[in-house]
């Protein structure tokens, strides 16, 4: 009987065990404690500016900002804006919100990233479904170029128009913010003092539309790559020197082997951390 009893628990053993959970995903707080979706939803419903930073190549995020906009929507119209339009695309991409083109057209006239029909259609999409703005809000990237290589000094050979879809100049820089600082150590000296211009021509760039986009009573939510606006810095840092007064959360996306707690380095790099299981597939 007991011999029967040990093969009957061995045969059950491996059901047993590829029954137990297997979470794409978990939250937490900036201290590291678990979050449930619906306690982070009503935490950001609060505030008025949104920065969910995502990983570019990752479905999980690109799927939660999707949910999350919805989800926000219920209570009322929104403002979207990412980082993944530059600013000098504003024109077609209204274009687009209102009925003007179609889809094609807008590939067509604007400079859409390689994995926009995957993972940034759908904001747009649902932004065009309801009406609400969407507001690009990235530097060109050839001026952010042109910042990497010769400084601030490149920008003042940008003409009016050209200056329209940048931050206003002199734009505010300090070169001592850990992410900045780190960036260089990243590059091992080799980027120079003004490698974290060009991200800082960003960052500022993006800020200035947020606000300039933003509308009372409207939560704006923006999509940014998490190293924009981990550890406070970043867009939040542009965005908080010019109006200190409104409310604002942040999310960022880091990836674990466990995600039964948060490992000690990502603690206090945003609001909420969204940890994906390293695993997980990568888009591109």
């Amino acid at each position: 009987m007991r011999y029967l009893l040990l093969l009957l628990c061995c045969s059950l053993l491996p059901i047993s065990m590829q029954g137990q959970d297997k979470p794409a995903y978990q939250l937490f707080s900036s201290k590291g404690k678990k979050v449930k979706y619906g306690k982070m939803l009503k935490a950001v419903s609060k505030t008025d500016i949104i920065l969910f930073g995502e990983y570019h190549n990752n479905a999980i995020t690109h799927w939660l900002q999707l949910e999350l906009t919805r989800d926000l929507g219920q209570a009322g119209p929104l403002v979207l804006g990412a980082e993944m339009f530059e600013a000098d695309n504003q024109e077609p991409l209204d274009q687009y919100l209102a009925g003007e083109i179609d889809a094609k057209g807008l590939d067509t006239l604007a400079r859409l990233w390689s994995n926009y029909k995957t993972d940034y259609a759908p904001l747009v999409d649902l932004a065009k479904e309801q009406e609400w703005p969407f507001i690009a809000t990235n530097i060109p990237r050839r001026y952010a170029s042109m910042v990497s290589h010769e400084g601030w000094a490149a920008l003042d050979s940008l003409t009016e128009l050209e200056k329209t879809w940048i931050a206003p100049l002199p734009i505010p820089y300090d070169p001592e913010l850990p992410g900045y600082k780190g960036m260089i150590e990243m590059m091992g000296g080799h980027g120079g003092e003004t490698f974290p211009m060009a991200q800082a021509s960003k960052d500022a760039t993006m800020a200035h539309f947020i606000l300039r986009g933003y509308q009372p009573g409207k939560k704006f939510i923006h999509y940014n790559g998490a190293y924009h606006s981990d550890n406070y810095e970043g867009i939040l840092w542009y965005l908080q020197r010019e109006r200190p007064d409104l409310r604002y959360a942040t999310i960022t996306t880091v990836t674990q082997a466990n995600l039964d707690r948060l490992e000690e380095e990502h603690l206090n790099r945003a609001d909420f951390i969204l940890v994906v299981d390293e695993d997980m597939t990568p888009t591109y």
